[in-house]
């Protein structure tokens, strides 16, 4: 099998974006209204034990990821049913990522374009990626997260005339339960989802522990989509986020500098675009890992290209309509995506700490 190596700034780079992903054109925690930054810190809060506990997995074996994980530790055939889980829910995702794309594309950038055809071509670039391998993913990575990073700086200054502190409020005024589950939304969506990370990355540079890695990505992914959902709700208002399918875009679109310097909601379109490129070939990538693994082939790099198109192949065909996408991100997604992110990572985390104090155990009598 392969065996790449990144260095922990290129693995924060690219677990930064993952987690920005479809999150800066959809905006997360909706349901909670103007409370929404409330849910995403907690959301936050809540997703930090579950890093360290993936970081500790990848920690108890060095230079393996969560698939060969798994057949280290569940044996041949419930290992192989585990890696085949995790196949489905990094090519189901994958799928999710590029249809929000590609919906995007049709509603608003290319309305008169096949919404296959702009799929196409992101997974085109993400299967080159991925061929190319996780160096050259963390390395295009830092150049990718600056321009994000300076673009969404640039959009807040033209945008600042626009902002309406009044639109957070009134804080709480229907009391904890929807924050809560907005807080869920936001936790499964996009905070959870990092799990994928742990089938694309084997090694890191280092013999730091990976803990700062993961903390770290939450941290600065996290305030970037708190910040984005605060700017989307100041701009717009809670009414209107409601009656549109990519506030982000929309919020953008209230710039008028001067009659001079407005309908810039290109800027918009190249942090989603990256963000999805990113995510997407995290997740083509650690299918592709696990595909290997599951049929013993010597290199992942094989697989790739029947990956993208599998993919492609799969977000076509998973809605009628925007409208059924929306109904499945805000009701159904979250409940979908609890053994994928929590039961099943945490059961492997159990087992990894058992098996391995057992092997710690048994080394000095064998000596």
């Amino acid at each position: 099998m392969d065996k790449e190596m990144i260095s922990r700034g290129e693995a924060r780079t690219i677990l930064t974006l993952y987690i920005m992903g479809s999150t800066m054109i959809l905006g997360a925690a909706g349901e909670a209204k103007t409370d929404s930054w409330i849910s995403i810190l907690l959301a936050m809060a809540m997703a930090a034990p579950l890093y360290w506990a993936w970081a500790r997995v990848l920690s108890l074996y060095p230079g393996q990821n969560i698939f060969d994980i798994a057949q280290h530790i569940f044996g041949k055939w419930i290992g192989k049913m585990f890696i085949l889980v995790y196949i489905w829910y990094a090519f189901h995702l994958g799928a999710l990522v590029l249809r929000n794309f590609g919906e995007f594309m049709e509603a608003e950038a290319m309305p008169e374009t096949p919404m296959l055809v702009p799929m196409f071509f992101v997974v085109a670039l993400g299967v080159g990626v991925v061929r190319a391998g996780i160096e050259t993913m963390g390395r295009s990575g830092r150049m990718l997260l600056n321009m994000c990073l300076v673009t969404m700086l640039v959009v807040f200054l033209l945008v600042l005339g626009k902002l309406r502190y009044q639109n957070l409020l009134p804080i709480l005024d229907q009391g904890w339960p929807r924050v809560w589950k907005g807080t869920f939304s936001a936790f499964s969506f996009p905070f959870a989802e990092a799990v994928v990370f742990l089938g694309a990355i084997s090694s890191v540079k280092g013999k730091k522990p990976l803990t700062g890695i993961f903390l770290y990505s939450l941290i600065i992914g996290g305030i970037l989509v708190l910040f984005i959902s605060v700017r989307n709700i100041m701009v717009l208002g809670v009414y209107t986020i409601d009656n549109v399918y990519f506030p982000s875009y929309a919020a953008v679109g209230r710039i008028n500098v001067g009659d001079f310097i407005q309908r810039i909601e290109g800027s918009v379109s190249i942090v989603f675009v990256i963000c999805v490129f990113m995510k997407l070939s995290v997740c083509l990538m650690a299918a592709s890992k696990g595909i290997a693994k599951l049929f013993g082939l010597d290199s992942y790099r094989s697989v790739v290209i029947q990956a993208g198109l599998l993919t492609t192949y799969l977000a076509y065909l998973l809605y009628d309509n925007i409208m059924e996408m929306q109904y499945w991100t805000i009701y159904i997604y979250s409940i979908y995506a609890v053994p994928f992110e929590i039961i099943l990572p945490l059961l492997l985390l159990v087992f990894a700490e058992i098996k391995t104090r057992r092997e710690q155990r048994t080394k000095p009598e064998s000596g």
